[in-house]
């Protein structure tokens, strides 16, 4: 199936002269995964953007697909089932995007929860998974696999697996299959406001952010999943907001400081709090926080002193020798979830991750969630629908999200290859073939190819360099200063795929320059 390249005028062409069944607002991945169902069942879908795919949560996330050990232990069985088994179907639908990794849950003289009582929790977990592969090491056992951690009145540690992804390329393999199926999607087109008909909605205003274009657009049903965004357009209909944004920030060491091979948990001396460290993407990473977010949601994330300083003394805490300073960390990322708010001043930890659906006259509002059960949440939206489409079964019918890739006959390295199946599926042939040989060389220390910049300004919608540097690849967070020493080999892709002049290119490096300081290096 090759990819075309279509332009953005095309696009918007294509969007103002048709009729929807559904348009979906919101490009992360919850928008994504009712764009890529939808679709599959038969409906013409649009979904726009306003900003870019994954600007908000779901490329700010943890990176993990799980199922959360702590949804067992507050009683939630059904979400972690859910989680679980869709773990596992995208741990076999998406190889080399989606990777099983060890945890490692370490135990001390006299600390709940102990060996015993962690050991019946993971045995549900593996039961609910269909999975059976944690296990009890003693201390000296566990010291080996994880030198220099914290050994006082260490017992021992028990292991089990959930897995890793790149969360900002998890929504572009939804959307292109969303968009293989015959779905459009644009990014940098703002709902301006909803278009009604006798008290229900009948489509969208829209503006597109690029072109400075505006059109009214019809549909039978409009989907607001817009995550942390949502009362904005809820609130008008249903007079009431839920949604309470909680920011998680994390810390990214320098390559080489911290090198550990598998995750561990830990509870933080401060508050209790569980937190992660944890390999990715060549790097360890530290996180996350849970806080309310009383910022302005238009603006991005950043990560605070207080949020940095507690992230600090947490892996100091765990190895203790190691003593990491400000001066071992190169980048930072903070995002915001949207957490449907149960009222009465829990605590932001303590919130339910379930997500929520209502319909208020055709606009079909979802929020919350998890990033893993993505698919299950977009059957319930469609479900939700189901009323406006006469004949329409959002049933499960358990249909793969993601397509078989087909063997590829390449002299290039098996396991590599398996990461650029994982990254851009059944386009992976094509990527190959397109790519100059010179271009199928890493960048700098980190494993992303010159030539995925080059497909990505190709294809993948990019707008700014900071689409292409934060979400598109991962340069913005895996190098030092966002990746700034890159730039000279940067800028003629840019201006070859992108058309963008001298005058162009130096402002989206101003622009670059200035969003990574602000919100993903570190606080002052």
């Amino acid at each position: 199936m090759k990819r075309e390249h279509q332009s953005r005028a095309q696009a918007w062409s294509r969007i103002t002269q048709e009729n929807w069944d559904l348009i979906v607002i919101g490009g992360g991945i919850t928008g994504a995964g009712v764009a890529r169902e939808a679709v599959r069942k038969g409906l013409k879908t649009l979904l726009v953007e306003q900003r870019d795919y994954a600007w908000g949560t779901s490329s700010r996330s943890s990176k993990m697909v799980h199922g959360g050990l702590r949804y067992i232990a507050q009683g939630d069985i059904r979400l972690t089932w859910h989680s679980l088994t869709e773990r596992e179907r995208l741990l076999i639908e998406a190889p080399g995007l989606v990777s099983r990794m060890g945890y490692w849950f370490v135990h001390y003289q006299h600390v709940f929860p102990g060996r015993i009582v962690f050991g019946i929790l993971l045995t549900l977990y593996d039961i609910l998974a269909g999975v059976r592969d944690h296990r009890y090491f003693p201390g000296a056992a566990f010291l080996k696999h994880m030198p220099g951690y914290r050994a006082r009145d260490l017992k021992g540690a028990s292991r089990y697996t959930d897995a890793l992804v790149d969360d900002s390329r998890l929504v572009m393999r939804v959307l292109d299959e969303a968009q293989a199926d015959g779905a459009l999607a644009l990014n940098y087109v703002k709902v301006e406001s909803l278009l009604m008909e006798e008290g229900r909605v009948a489509g969208v205003n829209l503006h597109d952010e690029v072109a400075d274009a505006a059109a009214a657009v019809r549909a039978t049903v409009v989907v607001n999943a817009t995550g942390a965004w949502a009362d904005r357009l809820r609130e008008k209909l249903a007079g009431e907001k839920k949604v309470r944004p909680q920011r998680g920030s994390h810390i990214v060491l320098a390559p080489g400081r911290l090198p550990i091979s598998e995750a561990v948990i830990f509870m933080h001396a401060e508050d209790g709090r569980p937190l992660f460290i944890y390999p990715w993407e060549g790097r360890t990473i530290v996180g996350t926080t849970d806080i309310d977010h009383q910022d302005d949601l238009d603006v991005e994330a950043a990560i605070t002193r207080r949020e940095f300083d507690y992230l600090l003394s947490g892996v100091n805490t765990q190895f203790p020798a190691e003593k990491i300073t400000r001066d071992d960390i190169i980048s930072s990322w903070s995002g915001v979830r949207p957490i449907v708010a149960s009222g009465g001043g829990v605590n932001p930890s303590a919130e339910r991750r379930d997500h929520s659906v209502w319909d208020n006259s055709g606009l079909i509002t979802v929020t919350g969630g998890k990033l893993t059960t993505f698919r299950l949440i977009a059957l319930d939206v469609l479900k939700a629908a189901e009323k406006y489409f006469p004949g329409l079964d959002a049933g499960d019918k358990k249909g793969r999200v993601f397509r078989a890739v087909d063997i590829i006959k390449t002299t290039y390295p098996t396991a590599d290859l398996q990461r650029l199946k994982g990254r851009f599926g059944f386009h992976v042939a094509q990527f190959l073939g397109e790519a100059d040989s010179a271009e199928l060389s890493a960048i700098a220390e980190v494993k992303t190819l010159w030539a995925e910049l080059r497909w990505a300004a190709r294809y993948e919608q990019v707008e700014h360099l900071d689409d292409l540097l934060l979400r598109r690849t991962r340069l913005g967070l895996l190098l030092p200063e966002g990746g700034l020493q890159q730039l000279p080999g940067i800028r003629p892709v840019c201006q070859q795929e992108l058309g963008w002049s001298d005058a162009r290119w130096e402002e989206e490096v101003v622009r670059y320059r200035d969003i990574w300081q602000r919100h993903y290096s570190l606080p002052a």
